[in-house]
């Protein structure tokens, strides 16, 4: 038998790896094996009366929606990247849409808000900021995850996709605030919803005090043997984070709005008072956003105007320079051909002279152009 567990752990791997390229395909749920113990199942209870349910029947998909549909509450699946077979047998337990779940298992979805039936579908788009200690034009600023949440009349179930965006903490937050929870899945998709734009709101300040540190940069007097070109770098850079970060905050202002203002019947009415405020904060930080992007549009025009003055300034001290070195050149050049009747060519004085007149005349050049700016 330790063999044969062996063998099924090397073999697992290798079979989630090319179930994640294949079709979608749902296999059939089969009642009479127990498929619910998913390695994407980070976890799984039940809550009635906004308390947790200790029971280690509880701890399985399969078993919590059993003992939900005998004793009542609601089920909390919580997966991370589900393979499509391990997320066919929930939806087979729970009667998801085929829609949704090709939706929850690829990933990659815009930030949007439907309803199948009994069951309503969101999804959220979550932010993190990456940390650096310097803006440079390939720096990620912000890394991006999504977080599907299946709400039903008495079962909550997120699928998350990426490194950042745990809900643990969120969990074990809500466990402490039974009052809330006793409301049911809608408690839940709120709380998400919360922390979601809490998120938001955080990496928007985050963003902002790279954008001021950006601004003064560009603006601030060039040092020597600094370029402009390297500003612009950054600037573009700095621009696809913030339509990376406007792509998840913008589509998400609707579906909160239908939220807060529509009556659902899948949505407590106390709780869709909550969902008010979280869509007030996202309009705040969906506002920020498009004032980044606005702001960072009138800083990059800015930097190409620097950059178009810094030229004009360098041709104009090229051309002051071919100015100065036309004078020598032209005399030079003239004495240069060999006639025999030529101006002072036999004089004594006449070499000293024509350097004295070449330096005088330089110098009255050099001093006008630098007078009026060109040098």
């Amino acid at each position: 038998m330790s063999m044969i567990r062996d063998l099924r752990a090397a073999v697992r791997p290798g079979l989630r790896h090319s179930l994640r390229k294949t079709p979608t395909t749902y296999t059939a749920y089969d009642p009479t094996r127990d498929h619910s113990a998913s390695s994407a199942v980070v976890d799984c209870a039940v809550y009635r009366d906004g308390l947790r349910v200790e029971d280690r029947d509880c701890l399985t998909p399969r078993g919590a929606m059993r003992h939900v549909r005998e004793s009542g509450g609601f089920a909390w699946i919580g997966l991370h990247e589900p393979t499509e077979a391990e997320f066919a047998v929930i939806a087979a337990e729970f009667g998801l849409h085929p829609l949704a779940v090709e939706d929850a298992v690829h990933a990659h979805q815009r930030p949007k808000l439907e309803r199948y039936d009994d069951t309503l579908f969101t999804v959220f788009k979550t932010i993190h900021y990456v940390e650096h200690t310097e803006l440079t034009a390939t720096s990620e600023v912000v890394e991006t995850g999504e977080v599907m949440c299946f709400t039903g009349p008495d079962f909550v179930i997120t699928v998350r996709h990426g490194g950042q965006g745990s809900l643990r903490n969120l969990r074990h937050r809500l466990q402490g605030e039974p009052e809330l929870l006793a409301k049911g899945p809608s408690a839940v998709l709120h709380a998400i919803a919360d922390h979601v734009v809490d998120g938001y709101i955080a990496v928007a300040d985050a963003v902002e005090l790279d954008i001021d540190q950006l601004e003064i940069d560009v603006f601030s007097p060039a040092t020597k043997g600094s370029t402009r070109g390297t500003d612009t770098g950054r600037i573009y850079q700095l621009k696809r984070e913030v339509l990376e970060f406007k792509r998840a905050v913008t589509p998400l202002l609707r579906p909160m709005q239908l939220l807060s203002e529509r009556p659902m019947r899948l949505v407590d009415p106390d709780i869709q008072k909550y969902f008010r405020d979280v869509a007030d904060h996202l309009a705040r930080v969906q506002e920020q956003v498009v004032g980044f992007d606005e702001l960072l549009n009138s800083i990059l025009q800015a930097n190409l105007a620097q950059a178009t003055v810094a030229q004009n300034e360098d041709m104009r001290k090229i051309t002051s320079w071919a100015a100065i070195v036309a004078v020598p050149t032209a005399v030079c050049g003239v004495y240069g051909m060999n006639f025999d009747h030529m101006p002072e060519l036999h004089w004594k004085y006449g070499y000293p002279m024509v350097l004295t007149g070449i330096i005088a005349v330089c110098f009255t050049i050099h001093r006008t152009l630098k007078r009026n700016g060109w040098l």
